[in-house]
């Protein structure tokens, strides 16, 4: 979820749509809270929690959006495996993140500043194994990079990935 600032303006686009938001720390969920608030947004919820270890039942989510995310988890093991739990059967994983080596000055960044101040954890993704890794899990697995960031969208199949 993070403060909100990338996903409000996506949610705003989506009045019938029942959102639950869910993040790590207090204080991005209080920040996300406000982003609402300001925006006059009614059908977002917010829920403390950890993409390791997801809140919600198996299949119970049409959509799992993760806007700038993956970067910063620290088992993105755990948060791959828990999307693609919650999801139902047809639903689509969609977002976007850092990928290493499309960008070397965003791969200077993130080496020397992002990562050692905390912001994001490795290992990080490539753009050929996030491609790889998402097809091997979900079907019609799409991913295009620009610069240092891999946008992708997906959807579960009926037999695991395909």
């Amino acid at each position: 979820m993070g403060t909100g600032v990338l996903s409000m303006p996506v949610y705003e686009m989506l009045p019938d749509a029942d959102i639950t938001c869910v993040d790590y720390s207090p204080d991005m969920m209080e920040r996300a809270r406000r982003q609402a608030e300001k925006r006059g947004l009614k059908n977002v919820n917010f829920q403390q929690g950890d993409v390791g270890k997801l809140p919600f039942p198996d299949e119970s989510s049409d959509l799992v959006l993760s806007l700038n995310g993956f970067h910063a988890f620290p088992d993105k093991e755990a948060a791959y495996r828990e999307v693609f739990r919650v999801l139902k059967l047809g639903g689509i994983f969609c977002g976007c993140f850092y990928v290493k080596g499309e960008n070397k000055s965003t791969d200077w960044f993130v080496e020397k500043i992002y990562t050692p101040k905390g912001y994001f954890t490795p290992p990080y993704e490539t753009a050929g194994s996030l491609e790889m890794r998402l097809k091997s899990m979900y079907r019609k697995a799409q991913v295009k990079t620009v610069e240092g960031m891999a946008a992708f969208r997906c959807r579960k199949g009926s037999s695991g990935g395909k």
